[in-house]
């Protein structure tokens, strides 16, 4: 039975709130800002708590359960994150504060471009763009002006395999270029003759560079990833690697070391940082000594270096600018020979400028802090096996009864063709609303585009065996209804709080408030 929602329960003369006695002359509100009536209702505390906290249990998150989204996971936020996060320290620094007061912030934002640059294989990271897409966007701008400042600004092509993210064409349009495609041959990698043909013929002189995911949206490790970048820098070209799905790659390879030039990384996927809901996000951008002068800005530097003997332990003296003077000048001369190193913002000398206000999410980046700072080495190359080892387990479970369209190992996620050769009218979005009633949020559909009826499937490294069973169980029971009942599956949601939504509609005509339409 539905509970009555908010606006059903209230009655006049109910408080929920108790004001405190105004203390100041009161003054009428401006006509023009009011409206005649707003149906809002007279509620208790109590009411108001229920009804904000029953909304809340409608919505599926990843403290529920498997959250098997491909592409764009939502990985688990460990809680000490969001601790860290919170420090006052840190949560209540107010953006303009100038350097010497924010030392602290300054340090931890310089030590995480030190470890995702060790984790890539880089020389120099960015922690400005604000998400996935706006680091993509940074890389193609700082190739553009590469190609520019050494006179080949007719240089405006960048390569772009069909399995990679939407939004690589996307990004590219936008930095003014434009897109040349290539197709994946019938191993799911890119078609090596088309990429030769590419670098060889006409194109050849007009090739900017090429956008690579690695592994690609089919999940599949590019085994021939070293003869692309070969063949791509040979023409002339730099290779920009999409970076969201590094959580299949870091501790084990290395982006740098294959030979990308740029990269950008999603902190809110590979480094477990809050994703979803628009944001926020973070696509800190990494590159090469060549691409370093372009990074976007400012980038944090050690501005004054401090003295080794300060780093030990707890690395650095949180009042680096102060003398430490004292009248007895032997403890004055030790402080300042323990003195801290200094950190300040700098732009790069060629930098594609600023891409957002401030510093980038600052939040995101103490997040990605803490979960490298607690994982350790060893612990992110033990997060990539796991990722890897949980994909490859599930693809070889559910291949019994979903097609496969790649049927090799996989990296972080896999796909599979929501579709059954001998059901008619069963689809990709009935299988994934009928996992709903299974307890399940479905996987990401229809894409990669390059596949029909695309499921694609990613656990992370986070979910255990006994998870993965029951997720491998609900797929199955679903594959046999559909050819025993396959109405079920077109009707399915059945035990969600609304049934299925004509969804193009829901996005174009947004009902933004939980009460029911009144009849007129």
């Amino acid at each position: 039975m539905l509970q009555p929602l908010i606006y059903d329960i209230g009655e006049p003369g109910r408080v929920g709130v108790n004001l405190p006695k105004c203390d100041v002359p009161k003054v009428e509100l401006p006509a023009a800002l009011m409206r005649a009536e707003l149906a809002l209702p007279e509620v208790g505390e109590v009411q108001v708590v229920r009804h904000f906290v029953k909304l809340s249990k409608l919505n599926y998150s990843i403290d529920q359960g498997l959250y098997p989204l491909g592409s764009c996971t939502m990985k688990y936020n460990p809680k000490i994150n969001e601790d860290a996060a919170r420090l006052p320290g840190f949560a209540q620094l107010h953006p303009l504060t100038d350097e010497c007061g924010s030392q602290g912030a300054l340090f931890l934002m310089h030590e995480l471009q030190t470890w995702l640059g060790e984790i890539s294989g880089f020389d120099a990271v960015s922690l400005t763009p604000a998400a996935g897409a706006q680091g993509e966007f940074a890389g193609i701008l700082m190739i553009r002006q590469y190609h520019i400042d050494r006179g080949e600004g007719q240089r405006d092509l960048i390569l772009v395999p069909n399995s990679a993210h939407g939004t690589n064409p996307a990004t590219v349009t936008m930095a003014g270029m434009r897109v040349h495609e290539l197709p994946s041959n019938n191993q799911g990698n890119v078609d090596m003759d088309a990429l030769q043909v590419a670098c060889a013929g006409e194109l050849r002189d007009r090739i900017a560079g090429m956008m690579i995911t690695v592994p690609s949206t089919l999940g599949l490790f590019e085994s021939t990833i070293v003869d692309v970048i070969a063949t791509v820098q040979d023409a002339g070209g730099l290779m920009y690697m999409d970076g969201a799905n590094m959580n299949a790659l870091m501790g084990v390879v290395k982006p740098g070391e294959l030979g990308f030039d740029v990269m950008h990384y999603n902190l809110h996927k590979t480094f477990s940082t809050p994703h979803g809901g628009g944001g926020p996000g973070s696509g800190a951008v990494g590159v090469n000594a060549k691409l370093a002068p372009y990074l976007p800005g400012p980038i944090v530097a050690i501005v004054e270096e401090g003295n080794a003997d300060a780093s030990e332990g707890g690395r650095h003296d949180m009042s680096p600018l102060q003398d430490a003077r004292t009248d007895d000048e032997d403890v004055g001369a030790t402080n300042l020979a323990a003195r801290a190193p200094l950190y300040g913002f700098v732009m790069p000398e060629k930098s594609i400028g600023r891409l957002k206000a401030f510093h980038g999410n600052f939040g995101m980046h103490l997040r990605a802090y803490a979960y490298i700072r607690v994982y350790g080495d060893s612990g992110i190359r033990d997060v990539t096996r796991y990722a890897v080892l949980n994909a490859n387990y599930l693809r070889a479970k559910l291949m019994k009864s979903y097609k496969a369209p790649y049927p090799r190992y996989c990296g972080h996620e896999f796909v599979l063709e929501g579709h059954f050769a001998d059901v008619n009218d069963v689809h990709a979005l009935d299988i994934s609303k009928r996992l709903m009633d299974y307890g399940f949020h479905p996987p990401t559909n229809y894409f990669p585009l390059i596949v029909p009826e695309a499921l694609l499937i990613e656990p992370t490294e986070t979910e255990t065996k006994a998870d993965l069973d029951e997720f491998v169980a609900a797929m199955e029971a679903i594959a046999e209804e559909a050819r025993d009942d396959p109405e079920l599956l077109r009707q399915a949601p059945h035990t969600a709080p609304v049934r299925r939504l004509d969804e193009v509609r829901a996005a174009k005509e947004l009902v933004l408030c939980c009460a029911p339409a009144r009849p007129a």
